[in-house]
This record gives structure tokens, C-alpha cells and sequence, in this order.
């Protein structure tokens, strides 16, 4: 008996000595408003050198929030009083509730050395929960804006979905103007606003439909709340407006180390800088000069690299022109900024772009690209002269005597000669036989008015005019009268002759497109989006999707007739201006 009692001493001796765990959860209260966040504390110590943690911390079941931000860190110290190393986890965890009422929060599991450690679980009471704002159409359209990746760096986009949900499936197509979030700390850029197909078996038993894909980009760190989206909802009695729930998204800070050359660019991009000029250059002669920035990231809202100015060439403001299209990692394609350089001495030049960086989120690293340099050579105007051949020199007399001889009988402009880079026997000669044709027929011309003494006034020839001016008068003879088609569209509104309706507008449609000369509907989004700003060409989409939606249902009422035909008019009406 009393080895017994010995034996059991010294093991108890040994697990002592051995080593302690410690696991703990805990919240940072237990009563909460529904716009609260329930914060979550674990910490893991292991006070002892022959520890081993052998898995992940295990959470409980936590279905009933959205995880909007976790984070963790560790330290280890020696205890002087046991003098012993203790190693400690510790995890935060950010929840929004789903629902209101007591929640019971589960256990935390841990396997240390082939032993399982838990928590106590726990309870929470959360008092009132934000709901979704309802229209008044029997009460059952819900706007629902679902975002599933809510940690994100800082200038990353996260994809947020647009849906709307129903008990009465015919009230989905009455839901319209759709308004995406605007707000200073997000930039918002549109995917998708097609309607996808009606999924009859959607959350709770209703019919639903994505109305709307976006990026949303947050441009600075912490907990960012992305506001509701707002849409009408258009019923035959009264019009009302539904907006979607919130969504808080958890921004993380980029890393420290950033180059000097970092803004703002996130994803992965590529500079390119070159000249378009096939002519050499000459001092104070302008020059374009065009910088390239291409890839995948916050394209449409980044800082662009600047060519630096320099005493030896003038740099002017450039225009931008960008050709974006959304990508599965951000917003893709090429942004170009058209600098006009302008030379101020002879000689070799290098044209240098601001140091450009940028931040990778798949590498989770810095990319430094550094400068771009052009090297150019510029030439006086003598030296330009001198290098130019005999035939060259013959073309430019050519023109200017083309272009300051005024006859009434030949258009002389026609007949100017382009700048050719190689020698041709046959255009040399075809100068010379013109410039001698044209002289003999000016001289015969005058002979032929003394002697029958007749007095003209000169007519100034018409300029010509840019081609800007030129395809605008074309546009003005080609222009429809948009009214006609109004009233026609309105008679057969009245008449419920739905078929002829539709038709009719596609005929509209098309002659307004060939008025602006664009053959194609995605082409006309474009020139809309250039000439009219993207929120008509948006408007356009939504109203041809609203088309073709009533020219297939086979329910048509009038007065769904009668808003197409207020948001036709009220659209072509500023598009035909």
C-alpha cells in the first residue's frame, strides 16, 4: 500500500513537471445591439519545453454570423518563478450576428501532445437585427447584396452579387433603376447588370434573380461598411424604392516595406513607353510620346507613372485614354497617357517615366519596375533639311505651290504628294508633268478671260473643315426625326399591338445607330459610354434588356407598355440631340 501511495506521488510529480495547457474563449460581452460586432478571444498557453501542439485550433459551429475579420499572433517568454518556457496563441475573431435572440457560442478544441483540450461553451444575447427593407408590393421584395470574400487588402476588389428574391415571381420583373453603392472609401466598377434566369427555388421558398455583379474596390484599411444598394419597384398602382443590406468588409493594411515609388497599384501590372513618330524629330517641333500601363488590378483607379520633365525637351499634360474590361482578378486591360514632348536642343534624348511599383496580392509582395526610358534623337532644322533627297525637296516645292496657286478650274489640293520614304522615277516625273500642266492651263485660262473680258469675283473655296465637322453634317442629313416614331409607338400602345410595338422600335433603334455610324449594340454602348457618359450607356443596356424581357413574356399589360414607352422616349430623346 504504501508503494502505491509513493508511486502515485511521483507520477503526479512528473505531470507537474511536465508540463500545463491552458485554453480559453471569451467574448468581449455578452449583450449586444444588433449592429454590434462580437468579438472573440482565444488564447492558447503552453506553460512547459515538452509540449507539442499537434493541430489547428478547431472552431465551433458559427452558421449563425458572417466572419468579417479574423487575426492572430503569437509570443513566447520564460516564467523566472518555474523557470520554465511558455508559449502563447492568441486568435480574434470579428462576428456579425445573422439573427436575433440567445446564441449559444460552442467549444474550442486543441490536440497537445495526444491529448484533446476544450472550452466551456457560452452564451450571447443579441437584442434587435437590422432587416431588409421591404417594398410595398405585398410585402415581398428583398434587395440582398452577398459579398463572399470580406478580408481583402487594401485597393483588392472583392465581387459583391445583386439579388432580388419574391414570393410572386411576376414582381421580379418590376423591380428597375438599379443605384450600386457610392461612397469616398470604395470605388465601385459594374461586371454584369444582365438579369441572370429566374431560380424558382431560392432562400425561404421565394423565386430569385442576380440583377447585378460588381468590384468593389475599398481604398484605405480597417473595417469598411459598403453602403445598400437602392432600386424602384413599379407596380400599377404606386411606385416604391427597396434597398439591400449592408455588408462590412474587413481591409487589410499592405505590408511595411513598400517601395518610395508605391501609390496605390495593386495586382500586377506591366509600363511600356514608346514614340509614334515615323519622321525624325525636330527641335521645338512637337513629338508624341505615349506611356502604357497593362495588366490586372485597380487599373481604373490607380496612379499612373508621369514622364519627368527635364531642361532638355517640354513636357505637356497628356490625354488618357483607357480600354478596361473586368477581369477575374480585378479590372483588365491598358490605360494610355498621349504626352506631347517638344524638343528644346539637337541631340540624343532620353525621355524618362517616374519610378512605378506595385503590390502584388497573389505573391503577397512589392514589385518594383523601376524607371522607362526612350532614347530619341532630335535634329535642327537645317539638319532635317540636309536629309532630305532630291525628290523629297521637289515634292515639298510641289505642294507649296499647289497649295498657294488659287484656280478655279482644278481643285489644286488634290493633287499634293505625300512624303515617301524611298525613291520613285515614276512620281518624280508624274510631279514635274503635273506642275508644268498646271502652269501652261493657269496662263491659257487668264489669256482666255482678257480677251472676252470677263470679270468674275473670286469665290473663296469652302474650307473643308475637320473630319469632326464632316461626319457632323453627314450625321445632320442622316439625322431621324425621333418624334415620328414616338407618336407611331404611341398609337400602337394604345391599340395593344404588342408585336409591331417591339418592331418598330428595333427600326427606331437601328436608324439611330446608323445616324452615329455605329452597325452594332455593344459597339453604340461604347460610343454612348465615350460621347454621352457611361450613366446613359448603362441606361441604354437596362432599357434594351427591358425589351427584349416584354417582348417575350407572355404577359404584357398596357401600362408595362407605357413605362417602356416613357423610358424610350425620355432616353432617345437625349441621344438624338
Amino acid at each position: 500500500m504504501k508503494q502505491k501511495i509513493i508511486y502515485a506521488f511521483f507520477t503526479l510529480i512528473s505531470v507537474i513537471s511536465y508540463g500545463q495547457v491552458e485554453l480559453s474563449m471569451k467574448a468581449d460581452k455578452t449583450d449586444y445591439n444588433g449592429k454590434d460586432i462580437v468579438n472573440l478571444t482565444i488564447v492558447l498557453e503552453l506553460n512547459g519545453d515538452n509540449l507539442v501542439q499537434q493541430s489547428k485550433i478547431m472552431l465551433p459551429d458559427l452558421s449563425k454570423f458572417n466572419m468579417i475579420g479574423n487575426g492572430s499572433y503569437s509570443q513566447a517568454y520564460v516564467d523566472g518563478s518555474t523557470n520554465t518556457s511558455v508559449e502563447q496563441y492568441v486568435t480574434r475573431i470579428a462576428l456579425e450576428p445573422k439573427q436575433k435572440g440567445k446564441i449559444r457560442i460552442g467549444s474550442v478544441l486543441v490536440n497537445v501532445n495526444n491529448k484533446i483540450y476544450k472550452t466551456e461553451p457560452f452564451d450571447i444575447f443579441i437584442r434587435d437585427i437590422d432587416k431588409k427593407p421591404v417594398a410595398n408590393v405585398s410585402n415581398d421584395v428583398y434587395l440582398n447584396m452577398e459579398i463572399e470574400d470580406r478580408e481583402v487588402y487594401q485597393d483588392q476588389p472583392t465581387i459583391a452579387v445583386l439579388r432580388v428574391y419574391s414570393k410572386n415571381m411576376d414582381h421580379l420583373r418590376k423591380v428597375k433603376n438599379i443605384r450600386l453603392p457610392q461612397q469616398n472609401n470604395i470605388n465601385v466598377h459594374p461586371v454584369s447588370l444582365k438579369r441572370s434566369d429566374i431560380d424558382p427555388n431560392g432562400f425561404g421558398n421565394m423565386a430569385s434573380q442576380i440583377l447585378a455583379v460588381f468590384m468593389v474596390f475599398p481604398n484605405e484599411s480597417g473595417f469598411v461598411e459598403v453602403p445598400p444598394v437602392s432600386a424602384s419597384v413599379n407596380t400599377f398602382s404606386s411606385k416604391s424604392s427597396i434597398t439591400s443590406n449592408k455588408v462590412k468588409l474587413n481591409v487589410k493594411k499592405l505590408p511595411e516595406g513598400s517601395p518610395e515609388s508605391f501609390k496605390n497599384a495593386v495586382g500586377n501590372f506591366k509600363v511600356d513607353v514608346f514614340c509614334n513618330s515615323k519622321e525624325k524629330i525636330e527641335v521645338k517641333k512637337p513629338v508624341n510620346v505615349t506611356v502604357k500601363v497593362s495588366g490586372e488590378g485597380n487599373l481604373a483607379d490607380m496612379t499612373l507613372p508621369k514622364i519627368e520633365e527635364s531642361p532638355f525637351y517640354d513636357v505637356f499634360t497628356p490625354k488618357v485614354s483607357s480600354y478596361i474590361r473586368p477581369g477575374t482578378t480585378g479590372m483588365k486591360g491598358e490605360i494610355l497617357a498621349k504626352y506631347v514632348i517638344i524638343p528644346k536642343k539637337s541631340g540624343d534624348l532620353v525621355i524618362t517615366t517616374e519610378a512605378f511599383s506595385f503590390f502584388n496580392p497573389q505573391e503577397k509582395e512589392y514589385v518594383d519596375l523601376g524607371e522607362k526610358k526612350i532614347a530619341v534623337t532630335a535634329f535642327s532644322h537645317d539638319e532635317v533639311l540636309e536629309a532630305r533627297s532630291t525628290v523629297e525637296k521637289v515634292n515639298e516645292y510641289t505642294n507649296t505651290f499647289l497649295e498657294t496657286v488659287d484656280s478655279p478650274v482644278l481643285k489644286t489640293t488634290s493633287f499634293k504628294v505625300k512624303e515617301k520614304s524611298k525613291f520613285n522615277w515614276n512620281i518624280f516625273l508624274t510631279n514635274i508633268a503635273i506642275l508644268l500642266g498646271l502652269i501652261i492651263a493657269y496662263f491659257l485660262f487668264k489669256n482666255w478671260q482678257k480677251k472676252r473680258n470677263i470679270v468674275k469675283e473670286k469665290s473663296t473655296p469652302k474650307p473643308l473643315g475637320s473630319v469632326a465637322e464632316t461626319e457632323a453634317e453627314m450625321r445632320q442629313s442622316l439625322k431621324t426625326d425621333i418624334t415620328d416614331y414616338f407618336a407611331y409607338l404611341e398609337n400602337l400602345k394604345l391599340s395593344a399591338e404588342k408585336q409591331k410595338f417591339f418592331e418598330t422600335f428595333e427600326e427606331m433603334d437601328a436608324e439611330v445607330r446608323s445616324q452615329y455610324f455605329q452597325s452594332s449594340k455593344e459597339d453604340f454602348v461604347a460610343f454612348l459610354e465615350r460621347h454621352n457618359g457611361q450613366d446613359i450607356a448603362e441606361n441604354y443596356q437596362q432599357l434594351i434588356h427591358k425589351i427584349q424581357m416584354e417582348k417575350y413574356s407572355p404577359l404584357t399589360s398596357e401600362e408595362s407598355l407605357n413605362d417602356l414607352l416613357i423610358d424610350i422616349v425620355k432616353l432617345y430623346s437625349v441621344i438624338s440631340k
